[in-house]
């Protein structure tokens, strides 16, 4: 497979790295009340049965049948589970939860899958990175799913709701000057990558300003409560359209009770932390920068400013190359919500930009495309490339509930700019 993504990690590494990635979403699943497993949160995703099956069907189909060429032993699950949905033109699903098999069958399938992935982990070095990652992926985003799902429904973890103190005001902003950043890895690294993180070109950047900290539920309130959702000069007309069919008013993490802001935690309500971050739409953050008269930052400018130095030089990580810990930033599951802006000063970037990484992915203006060089995974050859349609926006960064491999420079998130339910974040940029 002359294709096959570079990786670091040995088979006995890549073994342990499975197991816990298994964990991460068998933790997640535990959550459920068994009649929730048949809900559906979020009208334009499957219900969550769907995602019960697919990330064994995933492995099975990327190690088993196409990687070793193994007989399929249920080819109706392998099919049923394989793909999820990302509905750009409207189109809702509409079966009923009695279409989709026993909870128990799907347990059973789930069960024989990781028995006869086991038995080829040896000899699925290439791929496990892909497998691993995938199902990470998968752990964040059934927790965006959750958080939609009436709390009578979800079973509390004893770590909901931890968060860290603020230790600083993160308000202004801070010049980046002129400077290049490295886009994306060359496939020479030797180092695991998806498909759209290759091939690495250099990105020559102006000199602009960056906010500090990301936009806080504060500061957006501002934007609300200032007439931001009924201003349609601030919205393009596809945006407006939707937040007016919608019937949007605020972030779709927030509720107005009593006359006051409460936030939507995971298992219960909470009051608004004005100092955490706001999660928002593309769509509202691009409204809220020309209500405020900045722009979200290009890719590039994201990169300037998390990675570059004012000497040039370029880190792994805003805070260097040291590996992602707890007192860098909010990821890696360590928090079911965001913590306040400015609680880990040893997360600044070189230029002294605060939560770049972790807190909420930051949506950026580029779409969503290819890097000079972009060639699909034989073995996944959708990935990227059926995403490719200039109908998503590139997200950094990475949230409370993103795997630590994944804070990599070089990893992309994107997303369609009407879906409000991501744990996606803003900050603003002046040229």
């Amino acid at each position: 497979m002359a294709d096959t993504l570079p990786f670091t990690d040995t088979s006995q590494d890549l073994a342990v790295r499975l197991a816990d990635a298994r964990a991460r979403t068998d933790e997640i699943f535990s959550i459920l009340t068994p009649e929730a497993l048949y809900e559906r949160p979020i009208p334009e995703r499957h219900r969550l049965i769907f995602y019960l099956g697919h990330v064994e069907a995933f492995d099975w189909n990327l190690i088993a049948r196409g990687t070793h060429g193994v007989e399929p032993f249920h080819e109706r699950f392998d099919k049923l589970f394989a793909f999820g949905i990302d509905p750009v033109d409207g189109a809702l699903p509409n079966e009923p939860p009695s279409a989709w098999p026993r909870e128990e069958e799907v347990r059973d399938y789930n069960r024989e899958v990781r028995r006869r992935i086991d038995d080829l982990l040896a000899s699925s070095a290439a791929v496990l990175p892909m497998a691993i990652e995938h199902r990470l992926m998968h752990a964040e985003t059934l927790a965006y799913l959750l958080h939609r799902l009436p709390y009578p429904l979800k079973r509390p973890l004893a770590s909901a709701g931890e968060t860290e103190p603020a230790r600083a005001s993160t308000d202004g902003r801070v010049r980046i000057p002129a400077g290049t950043a490295t886009l994306g890895m060359s496939r020479e690294s030797g180092r695991f990558g998806w498909d759209n993180e290759f091939e690495s070109m250099r990105v020559p950047v102006p000199e602009f300003r960056i906010d500090l900290g990301k936009v806080t539920n504060g500061r957006y309130r501002e934007f609300v409560e200032a007439g931001g959702y009924h201003e349609p000069r601030l919205w393009s007309d596809a945006d407006w359209a939707w937040k007016e069919a919608a019937g949007l008013e605020h972030p779709t993490f927030w509720e107005r009770r009593g006359g006051a802001w409460v936030w939507r935690g995971m298992f219960s309500d909470l009051p608004l932390r004005e100092d955490c971050p706001v999660y928002v739409s593309h769509a509202e953050a691009s409204a809220f920068a020309r209500w405020a008269k900045g722009s979200l930052p290009t890719e590039a400018q994201f990169h300037r400013a998390a990675y570059g130095t004012p000497e040039g030089e370029e880190r792994e990580f805003p805070w260097g190359d040291a590996a992602p810990a707890r007192e860098h930033g909010q990821f890696d599951f360590h928090a079911w919500d965001p913590a306040p802006v400015g609680s880990h000063p040893a997360g600044r970037s070189a230029f002294g930009v605060w939560d770049l990484v972790g807190n909420g992915w930051e949506w950026t203006s580029t779409v969503f495309g290819p890097f000079p060089g972009f060639r699909a995974h034989p073995l996944y050859e959708g990935y990227s490339s059926n995403f490719f349609d200039g109908e998503h926006y590139v997200m950094k960064g990475g949230s409370p509930r993103t795997a630590a491999c994944m804070l990599r420079r070089t990893f992309r998130n994107w997303f369609q700019p009407r879906y409000p339910f991501v744990y996606a974040a803003l900050r603003l940029v002046e040229a």
